[in-house]
């Protein structure tokens, strides 16, 4: 999650969570480059200022909404069989990408390419799920579902990849079953 700005414990909650709701709504209605902090200013009956004291950008904003609905949505469970386990992580996240969260991350991607705050939020973010995943392979390779020389960095490449791939550029309609013929294909190559 984004650490607090040093001024947030001065945060007025209520206005807070209208920001955050007011650039998710007009993200997904509008798009990430028609979404202006003026916008969700009004949108959310706050000062344009109240937003600039927070966040720094209409990225940061849009990056707070994404942690948070990400934490919510896509954590990675542990039941002690990573096939199920990641069968239902990556259909949380063909969920959330066919959500009003895909519309943001979609604009929050294609921005990160040329805009800095949200090149780094992008990252953050990812950077997590990452870890949360590259940790829950570790354990199963300990357990021995999986390959004992897998490198778990290419693992999840392997995992990932074709989901944004296939969602990023649309070369194809997918749904959240897109992910078992994924690790169908893939179970050969990482399994012992």
């Amino acid at each position: 999650m984004t650490p607090p700005p040093p001024d947030a414990t001065r945060r007025n909650e209520q206005s807070r969570q209208a920001i955050l709701k007011a650039a998710r709504e007009l993200c997904a209605e509008r798009g990430y480059a028609a979404t202006t902090i003026e916008g969700i200013a009004a949108k959310a009956g706050v000062g344009k200022q109240t937003i600039y004291r927070w966040w720094p950008s209409k990225a940061a904003v849009l990056i707070e909404v994404m942690e948070e609905q990400r934490d919510r949505a896509a954590g990675f469970p542990d039941t002690g069989d990573i096939w199920r386990d990641l069968g239902t992580q990556t259909r949380s996240v063909m969920r959330l990408f066919m959500s009003d969260f895909g519309l943001i991350w979609r604009g929050l991607i294609g921005s990160a390419q040329t805009e800095q705050a949200a090149a780094d939020g992008v990252r953050r973010i990812l950077r997590v799920s990452i870890d949360q995943c590259t940790a829950r392979l570790a354990r199963a390779r300990d357990a021995g579902q999986l390959r004992a020389d897998l490198d778990l960095q290419l693992a999840v490449e392997l995992i990932y990849g074709p989901v944004y791939h296939t969602w990023l550029l649309r070369v194809r309609t997918i749904d959240e079953s897109y992910m078992d013929t994924v690790l169908a294909a893939l179970r050969p190559a990482l399994a012992p």
